[in-house]
């Protein structure tokens, strides 16, 4: 592995400071920062490829959705359609993570399918009896599902394993943290929330390490 460039460690670090201040006051603009942090660095360390690297640009939007949906997410107020935006664009991102994924693997059939059978008995005995509205109930079962296979998509990756595990860590503790939400808008149980923020923001960061240490090792491949 090369040596990290000095750019990438202060935006890295802001990242994390990003991620601090957000957990500890709650503004929005931190809240946003390290997936905006995220975005510039994977522009910067891509910017001579960024036009033949389509798995980059799938993460960028991933992360575009992510701000966007925790826009709709933060300003919600019991709003339903707000609720439904942010997790459609949640949704989105999802799958731009998991495009990545496909585009650099296989998807992991076995680890897929029984992550999604756990998750789908959580969902039925747990949070479909709490959920009267019939879109809301579709939206959040898709959005398992996809998040689900998006585990089992990175597991499947063909990377360095210190390309690989960062990646794979970032979509297990967005799915981690999605739970733990979806504990406190359905069931009501809000003794996990302090974990909810960390996780999320850990895991912008490790997908961030992971796109950045994928340009840095291919930089450093012998020419064919």
């Amino acid at each position: 592995m090369k040596t990290l460039k000095l750019w990438f460690v202060v935006l890295l670090t802001s990242q994390f400071i990003g991620a601090a201040i957000a957990w500890a006051t709650d503004i929005f603009i931190f809240k946003i920062s390290v997936a905006a942090l995220g975005t510039v660095i994977l522009l910067i360390a891509y910017a001579h490829k960024l036009p033949k690297a389509l798995d980059v640009w799938v993460v960028i939007i991933a992360f575009v959705c992510s701000m966007i949906g925790d826009y709709f997410l933060s300003h919600m107020h019991g709003d339903t359609t707000f609720f439904i935006l942010g997790i459609s664009l949640y949704l989105l991102a999802h799958i731009g993570y998991l495009t990545f994924s496909l585009l650099n693997g296989t998807l992991r059939w076995k680890s897929s399918i029984a992550l999604t059978v756990v998750f789908l008995i959580f969902f039925y005995l747990a949070l479909y009896p709490t959920l009267d509205d019939k879109t809301l109930a579709f939206m959040v079962l898709f959005y398992l599902i996809v998040s689900c296979v998006s585990l089992g998509a990175a597991l499947g990756l063909k990377l360095e394993p210190t390309i690989k595990w960062p990646y794979v860590i970032g979509i297990a503790l967005i799915l981690f943290s999605d739970t733990i939400i979806s504990f406190t808008e359905f069931i009501h149980y809000d003794a996990l929330n302090f974990l909810i923020l960390p996780t999320y923001y850990l895991a912008q960061i490790g997908i961030t390490i992971a796109l950045y240490l994928k340009r840095t090792e291919a930089k450093a491949l012998p020419e064919n």
